[in-house]
């Protein structure tokens, strides 16, 4: 039983987000707020969820992309981040796993992932 609390505290902090349903296995695009001295900017981070983990506010979820000369890049965003502007779901990955953590061994081809088909 969680403290009443925590429980009004966690739905402050989730009111006005809009997080899109998402899992591991899906393509995302995460477009993150950075702050360079006084002025900030939008980059987006692009690439696959491998897991995602926690619940309420402390829940996170990892993102890896191919950087340059196929370097493989994580990031790990908490879902309720300030800094987070949007996040995308551009393709749907069919898997059987809830954490994707085999796709650091694979590389090219092997590393793709289904997409899954709408009925």
């Amino acid at each position: 039983m969680r403290n009443k609390y925590i429980e009004a505290f966690e739905a402050k902090q989730a009111e006005g987000k809009s997080i899109p349903d998402f899992r591991a296995g899906d393509t995302l695009r995460v477009a993150v707020t950075i702050k360079e001295g006084d002025k900030t900017r939008i980059q987006n981070f692009e690439g696959v969820c491998i897991a995602r983990r926690g619940q309420g506010t402390g829940e996170t979820f990892m993102v890896r992309k191919m950087g340059a000369n196929n370097i493989g890049v994580e990031r790990i965003f908490p879902i309720l981040s300030d800094s987070i502007d949007s996040i995308t779901v551009l393709r749907r990955g069919r898997v059987r796993r809830s954490k994707l953590f085999y796709l650091r061994e694979l590389k090219g081809k092997a590393a793709r992932i289904k997409e899954l088909k709408r009925k």
